[in-house]
């Protein structure tokens, strides 16, 4: 008779238990000899939280010093607008002061003109444009602003025909910046709507606001070529209600010529 083989042992429970016990034991050791994160991951990590750091400082230092700024473009406006108007207070009693005497007042000598191109380049003298040229007047209604002294007289006399000037008051100049107020940047004409287009051109001058702008050129202070140079030739439109002779002087009748202070109502007409 054939007599089948015994059938083989089943493990017992506790052979099993040594076996799955030993192979955990050695992926524990495998995982704790590898590392849980890469280096190249660590260090990107501990660059990148170096960078938000110094972005969140630089935030804060830039936060600070844009309110300490603005606090100082405040007093300064404010500081400004004291001085015009005791200008204007100081003018008031010396003209009292005159009449209760029986005179009258003589204003001082304007400082300040404003010079604005009024015709074009037909029939125009080599020497003549040179001298619009050089007065930056280059197209019509060109305008810029100019300081009064010999030199510029007799330049503006050379070239009357062409020009209409006069002396803007303190409203005409804010009014000419705040509206049609470019800066010249690298060579490009730039509109002036932020007050750091003016600190970063001249800052290193003292002056950082629109408001510091408009001072200078108003009372001409020391610095007034360098911001007469910054701000672009200011194009203005054509007069409401247009013009009667340009080719007439303003005291026959006409356009060109010095007008003194009528040249804010037309700068107003054109503004």
């Amino acid at each position: 008779f054939l007599v089948d083989p015994p059938a083989p042992e089943a493990p017992s429970n506790a052979l099993v238990r040594s076996f799955w016990t030993a192979r955990s034991l050695s992926f524990t050791q495998k995982k704790e000899n590898m590392p849980s994160i890469p280096e190249t991951a660590l260090k990107r990590r501990k660059r990148d939280e170096s960078w938000n750091a110094a972005k969140v400082a630089a935030a804060e230092t830039a936060k600070t010093a844009a309110a300490n700024k603005s606090k100082d473009i405040f007093k300064r406006a404010e500081k400004y607008v004291k001085e015009y108007r005791d200008q204007e207070a100081d003018l008031i009693r010396l003209k009292r002061e005159a009449r209760t005497k029986g005179g009258f007042h003589v204003p001082d000598e304007a400082k300040l003109m404003f010079v604005m191109r009024l015709r074009g380049i037909n029939d125009l003298h080599p020497k003549t444009r040179g001298i619009l040229q050089l007065l930056r007047l280059r197209q019509i209604n060109n305008g810029i602003f100019m300081r009064v002294n010999k030199a510029t007289v007799n330049n503006l006399r050379k070239v009357e025909p062409y020009i209409m000037f006069g002396y803007p008051n303190l409203k005409t100049v804010k009014e000419l910046i705040y509206k049609r107020g470019f800066g010249k940047v690298n060579k490009q004409r730039v509109p002036l709507t932020d007050n750091s287009i003016i600190e970063k051109a001249l800052g290193d001058k003292g002056i950082i606001c629109i408001e510091d702008l408009i001072h200078e050129i108003y009372t001409v202070g020391p610095h007034f070529t360098a911001c007469s140079n910054f701000l672009w030739p200011f194009k203005l439109s054509s007069a409401l209600g247009g013009l009667t002779k340009k080719r007439l002087h303003y005291i026959e009748g006409g356009e060109a010529g010095n007008r003194e202070d009528k040249i804010n109502a037309m700068i107003r007409r054109m503004n």
